[in-house]
């Protein structure tokens, strides 16, 4: 549902209130919700660098990626590119209508619903977790707050689910888990860190996250998703699917990279995705991604004391230049521009989907593999190229292009996880 002007102020209005009363206290970060002058103050804003944009899809085919595209829509209208091919076996050149796993950017999707009950009053962001799913977890200092963040403690599942990555991804290709499993699974492994320490990226936190939402509203997830978001926003290519397999329509196939070096591309289109549910598995194209990441940092799917709290943010690196608010990522890019949205990456498919936070501008960009970071790292520079354009800052610096990585001896530096992470060895989705 869409939130009218006057929604939104009743309830920015509450929020706001409740933020200086101390009932949704935030949590340590740096303020986020100013976007750069020149694009908050005035309709002079970078051109797109479109050549870069290509250079960039061009260097993640390089790097073994079957095909790439990119979608920027701006003040000066959209401009897509496409590259390669979607789908190995017939050579269909890539599409940018086609639809995709979006794996992680499913995330923003589960934290929208979650942030709207908030607004509600069906739940509080530092609620205990255990008093809105009794006996779920060992711990009842876990909150909502924590969960959104990563920053409950709960170790990652997929971190053991696809250690060893084809065998991985095959013994789950056709499982049906229930949330409780997943959540199971989290619990048989040592926790990464004490409530509310520090980050630990985990998609055990959202598969929580979609527990909670089916409990507060008695829904499916998936209606969720339809009723609150797709359908108030248009998005014509995007559907939850759980557990179907398939992806009707026009389509691009994933490709997976082996462990082994050389070893041939498998083909993990087909699959239920159940291993992350609320936490990977929507599908959707780049022209609904750009809509929804657009219509969520123009205020149209929160209040804007609610829009603030999530894009309020905490570092997740050394740089400073990467950071996690509420189921929503900051980049700082080098020519000082931010951009928020999320990275996916779910067998077959990296994805990125992020807009300026005034809403004007936004990319959204994809490569068909996974399980190989350098295609991962090459497909972000088209951010560089879309947000900063072809100006001297507009030039990539190799810490602004990194990876993502934690401080040295935490756990994603350690080893990266599965539903979303830039890694140089991929799971199937996890940052």
């Amino acid at each position: 549902m869409l939130r009218s002007p006057h929604r939104r102020l009743a309830v920015g209005a509450a929020l706001l209130a409740a933020l200086a009363g101390g009932l949704l206290p935030a949590a340590p970060a740096t303020a986020a919700s100013a976007a750069p002058a020149a694009a908050a103050g005035s309709d002079t804003v970078p051109a797109p660098d479109m050549d870069g944009v290509v250079a960039a899809l061009n260097a993640a085919l390089a790097e073994g990626a079957p095909g790439a595209m990119a979608r920027y829509t701006g003040p000066d209208g959209v401009r897509s590119r496409t590259v390669g091919v979607r789908d190995l076996s017939t050579g269909a050149p890539m599409d940018i209508r086609a639809r995709f796993r979006i794996g992680s950017v499913s995330k923003t999707f589960s934290a929208v619903v979650l942030l709207q009950l908030v607004e509600e009053g069906r739940l509080r962001l530092d609620d205990p977790v255990n008093r809105l799913l009794p006996g779920l977890l060992p711990d009842d200092r876990v909150t909502v707050r924590h969960l959104l963040t990563h920053r409950s403690g709960l170790a990652d599942y997929t971190n053991a689910m696809f250690e060893h990555t084809v065998p991985g991804f095959e013994a789950v290709r056709n499982r049906v888990f229930s949330y409780q499993e997943l959540v199971d699974l989290s619990l048989a492994e040592p926790r990464t860190t004490e409530p509310g320490v520090s980050y630990a990226y985990s998609n055990t936190n959202f598969v929580v996250v979609g527990m909670l939402i089916e409990k507060l509203t008695g829904r499916p997830v998936a209606d969720a998703y339809e009723r609150r978001i797709i359908k108030p926003l248009k998005l014509r290519g995007t559907s939850y699917v759980h557990p179907d397999t398939r992806i009707k329509g026009l389509h691009v196939r994933g490709h997976l990279h082996p462990d082994e070096a050389g070893a041939p591309l498998v083909d993990s289109t087909e699959q239920t995705v159940s291993w992350a549910q609320s936490a990977g598995a929507v599908l959707s194209t780049p022209a609904d991604l750009n809509t929804f990441m657009s219509a969520l940092m123009r205020g149209r799917l929160l209040s804007p004391a609610m829009l603030d709290a999530m894009t309020t943010v905490t570092p997740t690196d050394a740089t400073g230049t990467r950071s996690y608010g509420l189921g929503l990522r900051r980049y700082e890019l080098s020519c000082g521009e931010r951009v928020f949205g999320h990275t996916g990456t779910v067998q077959g498919y990296y994805t990125y989907a992020f807009a300026t936070r005034d809403g004007r501008r936004s990319l959204s960009a994809l490569a068909n593999t996974s399980n190989h970071g350098a295609a991962n790292t090459a497909l972000g520079r088209t951010l560089e190229a879309a947000f900063c354009g072809t100006g001297p800052a507009a030039k990539p610096s190799a810490r602004s292009l990194a990876p993502e990585r934690a401080p040295e001896g935490a756990l994603e530096g350690a080893r990266d996880g599965a539903l979303d992470r830039p890694a140089e060895r991929d799971l199937p989705e996890r940052h």
